[in-house]
């Protein structure tokens, strides 16, 4: 089994970082933790890596508006470079702050290929209040996202202040018949959330939690994965664990989020 390189970046307020590696290398990547400024440096290092993550985190402070700085920072600095690597064939994920920094660059929603110019916004939670709970998702089946594929849903974590996705209704209408919504958030008994709190956190747009590109290849994603993946992270492991031990089944070691890692690795193989 070849096992994929994967950069994951740090630096400027990115703090999950150690957890997103982490979650790669258990699920068969080799990951290695670039600062931004090593990056820009030497951005000829891109060339040796098949994955490329935006993760979660505060990035510039959030001072000018979550992912914004850091977009720009990549913009200016990585453009050709960025762009030379997507066409590739190789997968981006943005998580949270790093879904903010792929819209803002404008990766996402990729409508009619990478220009550099923003197409969507990631904007205040409606409760304009930063959200951190456990939520759940529904992963859409027909959505060409590599990330998600063969998964149905998930119990997961988010911590945003700013994950109120928007675009024009132009956008909207193509993102929705493209499929290009991977994850959408739902009621504990599966029903969509209808932008009710606290199932849809951040009062997003149709309850999306994700966008993909038109190839699957680029997702951005407000939850996060790498905090829920282990059994133990969840925030009902004990009931389950109980619940397991009643009905004589074997407790997991993993739990959702692991699910996405794992099918970043398997593409490459």
């Amino acid at each position: 089994m070849v096992k994929p390189r994967v950069i994951v970046l740090t630096g400027y307020g990115i703090n999950c970082e150690e957890e997103t590696a982490f979650a790669f290398e258990t699920a068969g990547s080799v990951s290695k933790i670039i600062h931004v400024n090593d990056l820009i440096e030497n951005s000829a290092m891109l060339d040796e890596f098949q994955v490329l993550v935006f993760p979660g985190g505060f990035s510039y402070g959030d001072d000018t508006g979550s992912g914004k700085a850091l977009a720009n920072r990549m913009k200016n600095n990585l453009f050709d470079e960025i762009k030379r690597f997507v066409e590739r064939d190789t997968l981006t994920l943005g998580i949270c702050n790093g879904f903010q920094v792929l819209v803002n660059l404008g990766l996402l929603p990729l409508l009619g290929g990478f220009t550099g110019t923003a197409q969507a916004a990631l904007e205040y939670n409606r409760t304009f209040r930063y959200q951190c709970r456990w939520i759940d998702i529904k992963i859409e089946k027909n959505s060409p996202s590599v990330f998600t594929k063969n998964m149905e849903g998930m119990h997961i974590p988010v911590a945003h202040g700013e994950g109120n996705f928007y675009a024009p209704d132009d956008h909207l209408e193509k993102i929705e018949s493209g499929f290009l919504i991977p994850m959408r958030y739902i009621r504990p008994d599966g029903s969509l959330a209808g932008g009710e709190f606290p199932y849809n956190p951040s009062g997003s747009t149709r309850d999306i939690a994700s966008i993909c590109s038109p190839d699957g290849r680029i997702m951005g994603m407000m939850p996060h994965p790498e905090r829920g993946m282990f059994f133990t992270q969840r925030d009902d492991w004990t009931y389950l664990k109980e619940k397991c031990k009643r009905e004589g089944t074997e407790v997991p070691v993993y739990s959702d989020g692991m699910d996405l890692f794992r099918n970043a690795v398997e593409y490459f193989n």
